[in-house]
């Protein structure tokens, strides 16, 4: 009965989150996009209490592979984020030169 609840509760929030993301314009997407690196960072501590509790061997690896994806998501979702804000940099004029 608990894995129909759980099964239930990750559609809906697939759902969500594909309706949420969708109607999200572009000029929210980095301030957005900084916010899910926040959640990302809770996701990878409790990835990492996960790892280490030493309840069972299928929970440290499954919290082990945890904390590489939210580290992978944490780092990709940072670069992303710097590269759209490099393009609102003004480019410097050459020096030396008109």
């Amino acid at each position: 009965m608990e894995a129909i609840f759980l099964a239930y509760v990750l559609m809906l929030s697939i759902f969500l989150g594909f309706e949420l993301i969708s109607k999200v314009p572009a000029t929210l997407h980095t301030p957005l996009m900084s916010g899910a690196n926040a959640v990302s960072g809770i996701t990878v501590v409790g990835a990492i209490l996960s790892a280490g509790s030493g309840a069972h061997v299928m929970a440290n690896i499954l919290g082990a592979i945890a904390v590489a994806l939210a580290m992978i998501n944490v780092v990709g979702g940072y670069v992303v984020t710097n590269r759209m804000l490099s393009m609102f940099k003004k480019k410097e004029a050459p020096k030396g030169g008109k």
